[in-house]
């Protein structure tokens, strides 16, 4: 009943921001010949031969992208949201997102660029459903809550993990961070009712301290946020979880290495060394 209610209370909101002519026309998709180039090879190679797991593909379609250089804010593209088809450069987020889409595509009965194109809008979209700024999936821990409703993921933690609250707020306390919020103040207000919503939602993450004792729950694919000690945010780095030498790393698009890489040390590790990260939100693929 919480989550129609929240359908219907975002659904008015989109509708008001349309009206107020803060949401233009949004029926554009943008990509290059060589992003539809590198999705057809890998929707060939993996089409082929998808197996059973969908993380284990999500992985093994990750594994493909090594090394492809990290640019961030490659979706901020003005108001109207334009759906950004980018392979070629990728941050946190777009990488984790190109992979399951991927992955998606090459398990349906029609394996090609329109299904990835319809998959990548399914997931990166509240409901799945493009609709201006606003109806991108901005939080990691809506991302997934949202992303669970679709059936695209599940959410393990809830089993295993502990309750996960955080209050979000970031984006509209720090408007002027964000380009289409700085030049469209009306949206702020919007925002901020979006993370309210968000923020009244029950959820759960893996403590930073359980995530050795947990590495046998976690699987190749998950995808995981790091959860943060940054007012106002749930996560500040997401990727996709893989096995080496028998301990999970973090495969993921790196601003600091300026790459797709797999973490040099286990995940748990790497969360130990960082004072800000405090765990992280599990989404795995269906």
């Amino acid at each position: 009943m919480q989550s129609l209610i929240t359908s219907v209370l975002l659904a008015s909101l989109f509708s008001a921001a349309v009206a107020a002519g803060c949401l233009p026309d949004t029926a554009s998709v943008v990509y290059t010949k060589t992003d539809s180039l590198l999705e057809e090879q890998l929707i060939s190679r993996f089409s082929k031969n998808p197996g059973k797991d969908g993380g284990a593909l999500v992985a093994q379609i990750g594994r493909e992208f090594l090394n492809t250089p990290y640019v961030a804010q490659t979706l901020e593209n003005g108001v109207q949201e334009r759906l950004i088809i980018n392979l070629r450069e990728l941050d946190c987020t777009t990488f984790a997102e190109n992979c399951l889409a991927l992955a998606l595509a090459a398990r349906s009965e029609k394996p090609g660029f329109e299904q990835f194109i319809n998959e990548l809008e399914k997931i990166r979209y509240r409901q799945g459903k493009r609709n201006g700024y606003l109806s991108r999936l901005h939080y990691f821990s809506d991302w997934i809550s949202d992303n669970a409703e679709k059936g695209l993921i599940s959410e393990p933690a809830s089993g295993f993990g502990s309750p996960f609250n955080v209050h979000v707020g970031f984006m509209s306390g720090h408007p002027d961070s964000y380009p289409v919020l700085k030049d469209y103040p009306d949206l702020v207000p919007l925002m901020a009712v979006q993370e309210k919503l968000i923020s009244e939602r029950e959820q759960f993450f893996l403590k930073k301290e359980d995530v050795r004792s947990n590495e046998d729950k976690l699987r190749e694919g998950d995808i995981v946020g790091l959860t943060t000690t940054v007012a106002g945010l749930d996560v500040t780095h997401v990727g996709i979880l893989v096995k080496k030498n028998g301990r999970i790393h973090l495969l993921h698009a790196s601003s600091t290495l300026g790459k797709v890489v797999i973490s040099e040390e286990p995940l748990s590790e790497m969360l130990a060394n960082k004072k800000s990260y405090t765990g992280i939100l599990i989404a795995r693929p269906k």
